[in-house]
């Protein structure tokens, strides 16, 4: 029997819970959210959901399924946390941006952006899954892209500058990394209505196809479909 996932996407502004794309809920995070807390608000909304395993997508750079590092634009004690014991469940974790690249791959090589609070990154090809940190790329004087490209930047350089900042970027990101599509997702998206050729605009839904990838098994070998680099 297939199982049934459960899919948290960790956002810096927002948690959104799925177990179908039919069926979630969501709820404010930011700064002085803690793992505790975010368990907290998972217990009481899970009450009544049956589900077998978990996916989490979050925002920091996750390696082997655990979190290397604190994010950005949560509050802390996010690295040593054991989710598994807290939830019951068993739980993999990935980048939040991963996670919805995942769910948005189609083949060939796809380099994804999330442009939501911070700048998102993916990279995959094949079977393979590369989380990136494009976002601390040196950009402009004395910033980094994500600077820019977040929401700190659409808010400080206006939508039109935004716009257009976001559109060189992403041109350059995709010949640099030999992409043959990107992929850009995160509440930001929406807002661009024109695309150059090889870009397109993805959907947050697809967080909750990528959560339920990540526990896709290869039918010959029952090892894990994907690899996450």
């Amino acid at each position: 029997m297939k199982k049934k996932i459960l899919v948290i996407d960790v956002g810096g502004s927002n948690v959104k819970v799925l177990i179908s794309r039919a069926h979630r809920q969501k709820f404010k995070s930011g700064p002085e959210m803690t793992p505790r807390e975010l368990v907290a608000q998972l217990k009481s909304l899970l009450q009544d959901w049956t589900f077998d395993a978990i996916s989490m997508g979050f925002p920091a750079p996750v390696r082997n399924g655990c979190i290397m590092s604190e994010p950005k634009h949560l509050g802390a004690g996010w690295t040593r946390f054991n989710f598994e014991k807290s939830l019951g469940k068993p739980v993999r974790i990935i980048n939040d941006a991963a996670m919805q690249a995942l769910g948005s791959y189609r083949g060939r090589r796809m380099l994804f952006l999330g442009l939501g609070t911070g700048l998102g990154s993916t990279l995959i090809w094949e079977s393979n899954v590369l989380p990136l940190e494009l976002g601390d790329l040196p950009y402009g004087s004395g910033h980094i892209i994500e600077d820019y490209l977040g929401k700190s930047g659409l808010k400080r350089l206006g939508e039109k500058r935004w716009k257009s900042e976001v559109l060189r970027a992403v041109v350059l990101l995709k010949k640099s990394l030999i992409a043959d599509y990107v992929v850009l997702g995160g509440g930001s998206a929406k807002r661009l209505d024109q695309l150059p050729h090889g870009v397109e605009l993805g959907h947050n839904r697809n967080a909750f196809l990528g959560g339920v990838r990540l526990w896709q098994t290869d039918p010959q070998t029952r090892r894990a479909k994907w690899q996450i680099l």
